[in-house]
């Protein structure tokens, strides 16, 4: 019997039906912030190694998020998918892959890729259902921007969470991520999962009393954004302990930065930042969001 991992946020995160995540998609591509079009035509770069991307609903994050789709539609085509995300709720492994057979979406499954599976699993990574089988966002609404942007190709993923994030747990798996993308043959992307910081009374983290949490979150994340540009996974990590920046998916970007180091891949662009606040002026909560391509 196939084991699917089944949607746990739709009707959360996105949309329940068909026809609602597609509108959903096509609004975060049209739309402020998203790129303001619906990527199109030939997949033509193949320099693209890894992009960054938020995890928030899709009505607050997802038009920061089609930034990095269109980097990913834009690119040749890729075979397979490795999808890094923070563990929030801190269940399972701390390090764990999915070991289902498929994911589903409204849109779909989609097939966890075996070979992946195989050669990922040992060292610091688990097979481990559980960590996915709870209602954890960071991965799954992913998928269906993959799955839109990609419904012409077949594709595979390897969905990992990450609930310890340490410098050295995240470099270990960077590591392990970048020997088995050079044994494929395939074309594979790494997608890292994270929101940046999370500031104001809802998140127990106060902005000081002469900035707002929007002003507030936008410094907080600069300091992390400038160490991302410069490929220093290890000075951000230092900068997120010195400045306590509320990022949550730290150690998927440490995993990225550090697998594409050692592909000699070393030109990260900011695609597009912004936070919840720019949608929904809120002075109790302000989150930051951000989308990288790495190449």
């Amino acid at each position: 019997m196939e084991h699917i991992r089944k949607p746990t946020v739709a009707g959360i995160f996105y949309p329940e039906s068909v026809e609602g995540v597609v509108h959903e998609i096509k609004k975060c591509f049209l739309e402020p912030p998203g790129p303001g079009y619906i990527p199109t035509g030939k997949h033509t770069d193949t320099s693209l190694f890894g992009v960054i991307v938020p995890h928030a609903g899709y009505s607050c994050s997802g038009g920061i998020a089609a930034h990095a789709y269109n980097a990913i539609f834009n690119s040749d085509i890729f075979d397979a998918f490795i999808i890094l995300g923070p563990n929030h709720r801190g269940v399972g492994s701390g390090v764990a892959l999915s070991p289902h057979d498929s994911w589903q979406t409204p849109l779909g499954k989609t097939n966890v890729d075996p070979i992946l599976k195989r050669k990922l699993t040992g060292g610091i990574i688990d097979l481990d259902d559980m960590a996915h089988t709870h209602q954890e966002n960071s991965v799954e609404v992913q998928l269906p921007f993959l799955q839109y942007i990609y419904k012409d190709h077949s594709f595979s993923i390897a969905p990992i969470l990450m609930a310890m994030q340490d410098y050295k747990t995240s470099k270990e798996v960077g590591e392990q991520l970048a020997k088995v993308i050079e044994e494929e043959k395939r074309n594979i992307c790494i997608i890292a999962s994270t929101d940046f910081s999370h500031e104001g009374f809802a998140y127990g983290h106060m902005p000081p009393k002469d900035m707002t949490v929007n002003e507030f979150a936008q410094k907080q994340d600069d300091y992390a954004i400038q160490n991302i540009l410069k490929m220093d996974p290890k000075g951000l990590v230092d900068i997120i302990e010195e400045k306590n920046i509320s990022m949550c998916g730290y150690g998927p970007v440490i995993t990225l930065l550090t697998a594409a180091k050692i592909h000699k891949r070393d030109t990260v662009e900011l695609l597009k930042y912004g936070t919840s606040y720019d949608l929904y002026p809120d002075s109790s909560a302000c989150v930051g969001y951000g989308a990288f391509s790495i190449r």
